[in-house]
């Protein structure tokens, strides 16, 4: 379970996540691309993964992809929800991402495609990840990032103001891709990498869109969210403020999910390792083919003193 602080209801994530089993297939858009890239990514690397976990599998979209990849032997699907796990294939496990059930140096592989967003404690369950892989495993994880709904944060942030006189959470504080990276860092992953795509879609209305995340299974589960019922009038006011700064030509709206995925790899004293300072054998002028040039500052303890 998390030591850190407690951001979102485990709990009712699992309950939402599986009220939406039901209809996950229509609403699996972001997964169905994020599947397709942790596919891509893999194929690039000429290494054999015999175990594989697919992290949070939902009804199995990312499982799928890597039975298809060579040197992919045994999938095993995890998920906290299991009614989304009862869709998937093969071996599956109900299972907590926050409190893992895989021994150390178990698994060749962990793919993730947008779980580790709802962890309250990422950076323990990154260090559970990196002990649950064998020497040299991978880790190739998607979430999602900070600028994720910024439109739906920003609406209702203006309209609880306008109409309640104070706000309260809504939409959950995602995390920063630089942020992610250093925590990959702090897990003791080696050779760790985060990167960042947005991708951007269009609704007929904001009430679309909540409707999708609903399906999603991805509405709030913020600890800190107001309680009581949203007000029809603070609905009716977010919608507005909505289309009104959002709003593009033609009536529709956007919807910004930001994707940070998460490369690192389990040590192992066959991969590169970074040079002492000073080790160098070459100079950087000589490799740019340009004049190295003095600064005019002087070394040593007496630089700047007057």
């Amino acid at each position: 379970m998390s030591h850190g602080p407690e951001i979102f209801d485990r709990h009712l994530l699992a309950r939402r996540r599986n009220r939406a089993a039901s209809t996950a297939t229509a609403h699996d858009f972001l997964l169905e691309r994020v599947a397709d890239d942790v596919a891509v990514r893999l194929s690039a690397i000429q290494r054999q993964f015999p175990v594989a976990l697919d992290l949070g599998a939902a009804h199995g979209v990312l499982g799928r992809r890597l039975r298809d990849i060579p040197g992919i032997e045994t999938v095993i699907a995890a998920d906290l929800s299991a009614a989304l796990l009862a869709q998937a294939d093969g071996l599956r496990v109900q299972a907590d991402e926050e409190a893992l059930p895989f021994a150390d140096q178990s698994l060749d592989l962990v793919a993730s495609g947008l779980v580790l967003q709802f962890v309250n404690d990422l950076p323990g369950t990154l260090i559970q990840l990196r002990r649950a892989l064998k020497p040299d495993g991978l880790l190739l994880a998607t979430m999602l990032g900070g600028a994720t709904l910024h439109e739906l944060r920003a609406a209702f942030l203006q309209a609880e103001e306008e109409i309640e006189g104070g706000i309260s959470p809504r939409v959950a504080p995602f995390a920063d891709v630089r942020d992610v990276g250093a925590l990959l860092q702090r897990a003791q992953f080696a050779l760790p990498v985060a990167d960042s795509d947005t991708v951007t879609v269009t609704y007929a209305d904001p009430l679309a869109l909540m409707r999708e995340l609903r399906g999603m299974g991805a509405t709030n589960i913020l600890l800190a969210r107001r309680k009581s019922p949203l007000r029809r009038a603070t609905l009716a006011r977010a919608l507005e403020v909505y289309t009104e700064r959002f709003g593009l030509p033609g009536g529709r709206i956007p919807a910004t999910f930001e994707l940070i995925t998460l490369t690192g790899w389990s040590p192992h004293e066959s991969q590169p390792k970074p040079l002492r300072p000073g080790s160098a054998t070459a100079r950087l002028a000589d490799a740019l083919k340009t004049d190295e040039k003095s600064t005019g500052e002087r070394a040593g303890p007496e630089r700047g003193r007057r």
